[in-house]
Order: structure tokens, then sequence, then C-alpha cells
């Protein structure tokens, strides 16, 4: 059977499904399953920053309530980077690199046969671009809006997201 990791970049994830769907509520097991597609599902990585407890208590407590569910999801791993002050705003650091490693790392230690990318960040042509090279299969699952010419130009497949696949993963607006 074909062994399947799924890198999630969480942000970008999180902006993508505001857009498409007016919110962000999905069930990321369910998610998953439906990217696997009856493949076996050997690790799925979600990557975000952390919001700061200075930025907004409520946010935070929600945030660090979301990742504890993902932490208790079975064959979930969440790493985490950082936000660094900008001039005006927070930029997220530290997350391209761990999405990048973390291909990279397994793709060498023969863990996976496919991996899933979810994302929009054409910065990861040149990662997709050396797995393959190994003999790896790099899908790409992005949403219509967002698609990378980068990407497409190194990735085996492409899901498009769109909300009609979305519906049997949503789960309700309070959680």
């Amino acid at each position: 059977m074909e062994r399947v990791m799924v890198f999630i970049d969480g942000s970008n994830l999180y902006h993508s499904l505001k857009n498409a769907l007016g919110h962000a509520h999905i069930d990321l097991s369910m998610f998953v399953e439906l990217l696997c597609s009856g493949r076996e599902l050997i690790t799925a990585y979600y990557y975000n920053a952390p919001v700061r407890k200075q930025d907004g208590a409520e946010r935070y407590q929600r945030q660090q309530r979301f990742f504890q569910r993902i932490r208790s999801l079975p064959y979930f791993k969440l790493r985490l980077g950082r936000l660094e002050p900008r001039q005006q705003t927070l930029v997220e650091k530290g997350v391209d690199v761990k999405i990048a490693v973390d291909i990279l790392v397994h793709a060498f230690r023969d863990t996976y046969d496919t991996a899933i990318l979810v994302t929009v960040d054409g910065d990861f042509a040149a990662v997709a671009d050396q797995v393959s090279e190994m003999g790896k299969h790099v899908e790409n699952a992005y949403f219509r809006e967002g698609r990378s010419r980068e990407l497409e130009n190194v990735c085996h497949k492409f899901v498009e997201l769109t909300q009609e696949q979305l519906m049997s993963c949503l789960m309700p607006a309070a959680e």
C-alpha cells in the first residue's frame, strides 16, 4: 500500500479556509483522510507559529486549545515556529524551514512514497523538486485562488480543495 505523509502549512491553510468558507472550522483528521484517499497515512504534520499572550489572551487561549486538539489526534505531529515583531506587524519565522526539513528528512529515510503538501507557497518548489529526484511523489493540495506556478512545475499531482470537498470535514463553528 502506498505510504503517505501530509505536511500542512497551518497559517496558509487557515487563511485559505477563511477565504473559501468564511471560517476555518474543519476536522483535521477528516481533512487528512480526504487527502489520503484510502492510502496509508504514516504521519500528518501541522505547522504554525503560536500567537503571543501579550497580543490577546483570548486569541492565545483559543489557539492553545486548538494546538492541544492537534496533539491529541492519532498520527498527527505539531511543529511550531515563532512570531517575531517587524515594524508594525508580526512575521512567522522558522515554519517553512521546519516543513522543508521534515519533507527532506523523511524522504531520505524512505518513510513515505508520497508527500502531500498543503500550501500555496511556491517557495517549497525546490524541496518538492529534490524529493521528486529521489523517486518520491509530491502532491500539492491548494485552493483555486492560490495555486502556485512554481509548484505546478515540480509536483506530480494537484488536488484543488473546493467547498464541496470540505463539507465532509466541517466542524461546528463553536469548536
